[in-house]
């Protein structure tokens, strides 16, 4: 059976607030579309990190489930939690490669966790993941760098720009904002 796939998420870090949003497509294979209303963000430890997967459905829930383990594991430490979980590939004590990546957030940092072991601190505060995560990265960049939007306003439209574009990426968003700490 064809591995179910195929979506983008985009997040942007602006004006004291991160913005993680994904579509809803569930695709199998190259041209089955199996579901359009799946939610691939949400909030985990006590509604304190976001994350946002792509990739192969059941890779990204293990990854998940990893970092959520080890979030538990370090008291909500982000930074600590990401670190630890691409220390497991590294140590050889994870034994393949996942083929999912996530974007994960607390109120102070924002980071890409790959399924071969890399954590990822996107510059300028802008990333995107996924099969369309080109156009929605392209996009986000240029509306960050061009208007005064607001951290969900930019990742919604970006978002929208890559539906039209990427077949495996719709319209039907979920966006979840947290507040940072502190103003940056």
């Amino acid at each position: 059976m064809p591995e179910l796939h195929g979506t983008t998420i985009c997040a942007v870090k602006r004006d004291g607030k991160i913005a993680i949003g994904g579509d809803g497509q569930v695709t199998m294979g190259e041209s089955v579309i199996m579901k359009g209303n799946a939610v691939k963000v949400k909030r985990i430890y006590e509604d304190k990190v976001i994350i946002g997967f792509a990739g192969s459905v059941s890779d990204a829930f293990a990854l998940s489930e990893k970092l959520e383990s080890m979030l538990q594991k370090y008291s909500g430490n982000l930074m600590r939690s990401a670190v630890e979980v691409a220390e497991l590939w590294r140590d050889g004590k994870i034994m393949r490669k996942y083929e999912a990546m996530l974007i994960t957030a607390d109120k102070e940092n924002l980071f890409i966790v790959s399924g071969s072991g890399d954590v990822i601190e996107p510059e300028g505060g802008v990333c995107a993941i996924g099969s369309g995560g080109n156009y929605a990265l392209a996009a986000a960049r240029a509306l960050t760098e061009n208007t005064d939007c607001s951290a969900d306003e930019i990742v919604r439209k970006a978002l929208l720009i890559a539906s039209n574009l990427c077949v495996f990426t719709n319209n039907n968003l979920t966006i979840e904002i947290i507040e940072q700490s502190v103003a940056q």
